[in-house]
């Protein structure tokens, strides 16, 4: 967990282009706002839960005022896949009165989690701050730590049902496209190929690419791209890595194509989105 807290919004809370490296939980409780991603627009209003996946580009806004709860959180997966990988669209269910149980002892396991320096992605996302936030989840004792990881696990499993994920988890991906999937996460940094992925799996190129955009709707390169963009941002906002280092790090053969297929992928230079997001 990163940040948590309860608070009462104006208009100031007007942001455009957000796009976090973590997942962010909303109840709200008061007034009305609005979520929107490249897809869709949402009404933030009182007795809904949403969820927004992490790299959902989103825009914030309230015209009068908002009140809610939330919590930001990292998922954390050693095979680097996301229980969300399917589908990054926003989510907005009605929430029950356990799910204000559930934050209320959030609040209360972790003090001082809040928000309250600002309201603004670009300076709540810079990394030092959230360098600082992950540190905070060594200092808690140990027992409410585990209360805590089973509280956000509670609000996630919320959404598992909704019908918007369930659809997205119809088509199961057959064994050796995950296992494709996973090599990728683990190697990013490395050179990729198809045939190197044909090879992992014991099937043809040409045979492995068919199945893999039956699959997933993305031929492996695409997949590859989108998945080394991904964790590019993600080393811009957490570390004070240069665009060249980060270069590198993703498996990019040079800085000027990592600035070309990140400009391709995310609609703005890797500068640009790297000044937006810093103090």
């Amino acid at each position: 967990m990163l940040h948590t807290d309860y608070v009462q919004l104006n208009k100031s809370w007007n942001y455009r282009d957000v796009m976090s490296p973590f997942y962010r939980i909303y109840l709200i409780d008061g007034g009305l706002g609005s979520l929107g991603d490249t897809d869709q627009s949402l009404v933030l209003e009182a007795g809904h839960l949403y969820l927004i996946p992490s790299f959902t580009r989103c825009d914030h806004a309230c015209n009068d005022w908002l009140s809610q709860y939330y919590v930001h959180i990292l998922e954390e997966n050693p095979a680097g896949l996301s229980l969300f990988a399917s589908s990054r669209r926003v989510i907005k269910i009605k929430s029950i009165p356990e799910d204000l149980i559930l934050f209320r002892r959030l609040l209360q396991l972790n003090p001082g989690r809040d928000l309250r320096r600002s309201d603004d992605p670009r300076e709540y996302q810079n990394q030092p701050l959230l360098k600082d936030f992950k540190q905070r989840n060594n200092e808690i004792p140990f027992a409410a730590y585990v209360e805590t990881n089973g509280l956000i696990l509670q609000l996630l499993s919320r959404f598992l049902g909704n019908d918007e994920w369930l659809s997205s988890q119809q088509t199961r991906i057959p064994a050796k496209i995950e296992q494709a999937m996973n090599y990728i996460q683990q190697q990013l940094s490395n050179t990729i190929t198809v045939e190197i992925l044909a090879d992992q799996v014991s099937q043809s190129a040409h045979y492995f690419s068919k199945l893999f955009l039956q699959a997933t709707g993305q031929r492996p390169l695409e997949y590859l791209l989108q998945k080394r963009i991904e964790k590019a941002q993600f080393l811009m906002l957490t570390t004070p890595l240069s665009l060249s280092e980060i270069a590198v790090e993703t498996g990019f053969e040079s800085l000027s194509y990592f600035s070309r297929s990140f400009k391709k992928v995310t609609g703005q230079s890797a500068s640009q989105y790297s000044r937006a997001n810093m103090f």
